[in-house]
């Protein structure tokens, strides 16, 4: 595992690194990982719209702003990401907003399907679901702990459609789209911030 680790984070960008592959790809009419389609440059383009604007409108609660301020020990976050996820563009701007806040917090974001090694040791329920986010203490590498791919109220509207459903279609992910945005990232950060308070 820290061989792999150690692979990663020298694959890896900083937060605006990422965003700017993102957009240079964009340009090209591609997008980050291995599948290229139309459908997943339509997603990035939204992406990016969406996350230029939570940069702008993401806050931290004052309990978070506080755990955040009294971290003992150094921390990488280490961020496995693709541009066209969904999930990705709404809980990247958070991480990033939460990272940048503390000096023990260095944020660096892998693209998911050019790190396959390390997104097999955090897969969820069998699938390579992204954002996941690995923490790791910065000394050792060893893993403090590891979330993601949402938060559980997004998790359970998802589980609970699909129920209904059968499926995750558009109406879904409109509907999870609007749920992200009533939550204003407090949700993501809370849970964040618990896995580090246990550690």
């Amino acid at each position: 595992m820290q061989s792999i680790i150690k692979n990663s984070l020298k694959n890896s960008y900083s937060y605006f690194e990422y965003r700017n592959q993102v957009t240079s790809l964009l340009l090209q009419g591609k997008v980050t990982g291995l599948e290229q389609s139309e459908s997943l440059t339509n997603y990035t383009a939204l992406n990016e719209a969406r996350m230029n604007r939570l940069e702008k409108t993401i806050s931290l609660t004052e309990e978070v702003k506080t755990v955040l301020s009294n971290l003992k020990r150094k921390y990488f976050w280490l961020v496995l990401s693709e541009g066209w996820c969904g999930d990705a563009a709404q809980l990247l701007p958070i991480m990033h907003k939460m990272a940048e806040f503390s000096e023990n917090i260095e944020m660096r974001v892998v693209i998911r399907d050019e790190n396959e090694d390390l997104m097999n040791l955090f897969l969820t329920n069998g699938s390579k679901a992204i954002p996941k986010l690995v923490i790791l203490n910065t000394e050792t590498l060893k893993v403090v702990s590891h979330w993601g791919p949402r938060p559980v109220g997004a998790k359970n509207l998802i589980i609970d459609y699909k129920s209904k459903h059968g499926v995750v279609d558009e109406t879904a992910k409109t509907e999870l789209q609007k749920w992200y945005l009533k939550d204003k990232g407090v949700s993501t950060q809370m849970e964040i911030m618990a896995l580090i308070q246990e550690s």
